[in-house]
């Protein structure tokens, strides 16, 4: 062989040997045996099926055991998203129970801790594929980092007489509910074999993710799948109302039911059976007949959440919650002061004129103290009484944030005057800032690595301290301490206080029979 022939045999066999030695080994799992693929020091499995197909006859059915499969399947690519208004960047299908894992282990038994996200996307949305949704960052902090799919829209959240009927529970409506917990399930069964450890789960996701968080903190079914929970916006404490707002999301099942039937009369049908046999893509829109939301169903959801807090009803682990300084910004704000006075007095009634108090607009505009209405009826007051009612009826320990990392934008700019909007801690916390980019600056790096520490440091210890951050105490009402994100991590008092109070009693009023009267 001559010289140059040589040296071509020797770049290919090294190239081969160098790729298979990068070539992890399978894992065994309850389907089969994975291939994952390794990145940058990890390795990682795309597309794992947790569930069956949930199509044809499994259409608006809880999630039923994935079929096993021959030989070693390929776990490279992310799955398609669920069915939804918008394209996830790996597509869509009604086929969408899977899930993803990136792993630090070197073995089976490493036992590390095991972080399991949910994402958002206002029960009408959302993917495991978005690119901030990326786990690498966080799994190389040393957890075992899961992202679970489930369905949503008009596929995940219809109720219906029919569909009640066919359950031994006799409820409907909670289907993507029940697809986070069968991937729970899964994990419990199958994340040692990812070096993950089943005793150490700890659930987060960030707005509806961060709902349904919450949700999973009070739903009897998901009791002992996970031993820590953190919420990113999240929360759902408001009580039930026909006519839905921001944080007062929930129907009840008889309610959500007769949406049901008006939605399956727009469908041009007359019974579930038929609308099963319609292309998932020819359904019609879900969210604007009320179908994209959970319901109060009496199994899933068995109450108002905070009458079951109130009364220890709840899986009773650590939380870590917070929300953004103007989460109001990104939900279509009322433009005047006029619009805004019009839409508090038709969702607050009574208490308007208190809450045009505690949340002021100004004379010719809407500034960020009346835009702060609706993120904290949306997102302030639950996450604010959810602290507090671990804190007082639960064992676990509460630790509260503020999201408020921005510019100080000059009183010249049109964003004089505006924090941080609704997702923004996303990229923060998963570690996707730009380090290049001219808007990344030293201050949001810094923020970001501390909030990765804090959540995964959550994940290990259950709480968010260690060496190399500020102390992070636990919240109470005798101790009401939280952690502000803005510049540097710095301890504060609660944001607003006392607007927060006002809003309190609202809710409380909405309660008692004069209340939930009124919301008729």
């Amino acid at each position: 062989m001559c010289k140059g022939n040589f040296l071509v045999a020797m770049f290919v066999l090294l190239t081969i040997g160098c790729a298979l030695a990068q070539q992890p080994e399978p894992v065994s799992v309850e389907g089969g045996r994975l291939q994952g693929i390794s990145e940058n020091g990890l390795t990682v499995y795309r597309g794992i099926p947790f569930a069956a197909p949930p199509v044809g006859e499994l259409r608006w059915r809880p999630p039923q055991p994935a079929a096993k499969w021959e030989g070693i399947r390929q776990a490279a690519e992310f799955a398609p998203g669920p069915i939804q208004g918008g394209n996830p960047p790996s597509g869509k299908s009604e086929d969408c129970l899977y899930l993803n894992v990136w792993t630090p282990a070197k073995s089976a038994g490493d036992r590390i801790p095991v972080l399991v996200w949910i994402y958002g996307g206002g029960f009408g949305g959302g993917a495991t594929s978005e690119r901030n949704y990326s786990g690498e960052n966080l799994a190389a902090k040393g957890v075992v980092l899961v992202s679970i799919a489930y369905r949503v829209g008009q596929l995940g959240f219809l109720a219906h007489p029919e569909l009640s009927a066919e359950s031994p529970h006799r409820v409907s409506g909670n289907y993507g509910l029940l697809d986070m917990i069968a991937g729970l399930q899964w994990v419990q069964k199958n994340i040692a074999a990812f070096g993950g450890d089943p005793d150490k789960v700890t659930i987060f996701g960030e707005s509806a993710g961060g709902i349904a968080v919450s949700m999973l903190c009070a739903s009897p079914p998901a009791k002992g799948l996970f031993h820590g929970a953190i919420s990113q916006s999240g929360g759902s404490f408001g009580p039930p109302r026909l006519t839905t707002f921001p944080g007062e999301n929930l129907k009840r099942l008889a309610d959500a039911e007769r949406s049901g039937e008006a939605y399956v009369t727009s469908a041009g049908v007359s019974s579930i059976a038929e609308l099963r046999k319609i292309d998932a893509n020819n359904l019609p829109g879900g969210r604007g007949v009320g179908m994209s939301w959970p319901i109060i169903d009496g199994w899933v959801i068995p109450d108002d959440q905070y009458k079951l807090y109130e009364a220890g009803r709840f899986n009773d682990t650590p939380i870590l919650v917070g929300y953004n300084s103007d989460e109001g910004a990104s939900f279509s704000p009322p433009r005047t002061p006029q619009a805004y006075i019009e839409s508090v007095n038709e969702r607050y009634g009574p208490f308007a004129e208190r809450l045009l108090k505690a949340y002021p607009v100004g004379s010719d505009t809407v500034p960020k103290t009346a835009r702060d209405l609706a993120r904290d009826a949306a997102f302030g007051w639950h996450t604010w009484v959810w602290a507090r009612l671990q804190s007082k009826m639960g064992k676990s320990k509460a630790y509260f944030y503020y999201f408020d990392q921005h510019p100080d934008y000059p009183a010249d700019s049109p964003r004089a005057g505006y924090g941080s909007p609704h997702g923004q801690e996303v990229a923060y916390v998963f570690q996707h800032l730009n380090p290049s980019s001219p808007q990344t600056t030293k201050s949001d790096l810094a923020i970001s690595e501390a909030m990765a520490v804090y959540w995964t440091n959550f994940a290990k210890y259950g709480h968010p301290n260690a060496d190399g951050v500020p102390e992070w105490p636990a919240f109470s009402d005798d101790n009401p301490v939280v952690m502000h994100f803005r510049q540097t991590p710095q301890c504060g008092p609660v944001p607003d206080a006392e607007s927060l109070k006002v809003l309190d009693a609202y809710f409380a009023w909405r309660r008692t029979p004069e209340g939930q009267a009124w919301a008729k």
